[in-house]
C-alpha cells in the first residue's frame, strides 16, 4: 500500500526525515497502521523510535513544505512526475490511500486519469485501470479531527478495511 499525503509538515517530516513524524497527523496515522498490521513497533514521534512500516510506504503529493501548509496547484503540478515515479516504483502496489482530496486528485493526475471518473469521498474505493485500488480518507490532520470531520474511528475503519482487502492479519 502506498499512502499519499499532502506535503511534508514543517514540524514533522521536514524536521525528522520521516513523513508524518512529530505532528498530530502522525500520531493517528501510525497508531492506525500498527493496529491494522501495516506497521510494527511503537510510534514515538522520532525517526529512531523503532517503528517499522510493513507492506506500506508513505509519500506526498508535493515534495516541499508549502506556504500556509496547503499546496498550490502549481506546486502539485510541478511534483506530478515525482509522484508518478513513486507510484511506478512501488513494487507489487495494489492499493493507494489518498489522505484528502488534494492527494486524491494528485494521484489521478500522476496516473493521467480524469477526476470526473473518480470522485473523492471519505471511505470511497475506486478500481483504477491496471488493477490498482485508490482508497480515500479525509486527511488525518488535527484540523479535521478537532472539527469532527474525521473521527479516530472513521480513520481506523478505512485502514482496517484496506488491511482486510489486502488480507493482512491483525
Amino acid at each position: 500500500m502506498l499512502i499519499v499525503g499532502l506535503a511534508p509538515g514543517l514540524r514533522g517530516a521536514n524536521r525528522t526525515g520521516r513523513p508524518f513524524t512529530g505532528d498530530f497527523a502522525g500520531d493517528l496515522l501510525y497508531r492506525s497502521l500498527v493496529k491494522s498490521g501495516f506497521a510494527a513497533g511503537t510510534y514515538g514521534a522520532s525517526i529512531d523510535d523503532g517503528l517499522e512500516l510493513l507492506r506500506a510506504r508513505i509519500t506526498n503529493a508535493v515534495r516541499c513544505v508549502p506556504p500556509q501548509n496547503r499546496p498550490e496547484p502549481g506546486e502539485i503540478n510541478a511534483c506530478k512526475a515525482f509522484l508518478a515515479g513513486e507510484i511506478a516504483g512501488t513494487d507489487g502496489l495494489r492499493v493507494i490511500l489518498a489522505l484528502g482530496a488534494i492527494a486524491h486528485n494528485a494521484v489521478l493526475a500522476a496516473l493521467n486519469l480524469r477526476r470526473i471518473s473518480y470522485s473523492f469521498a471519505h471511505g470511497a474505493v475506486h478500481e483504477l485501470p491496471g488493477g490498482i485500488v485508490l482508497a480515500d480518507s479525509y486527511h488525518c490532520s488535527r484540523l479535521n479531527t478537532n472539527t469532527g470531520k474525521l473521527t479516530v474511528e472513521m480513520f481506523e475503519l478505512v485502514i482496517a478495511d484496506l488491511a482486510d482487502r489486502l488480507a493482512i492479519a491483525t
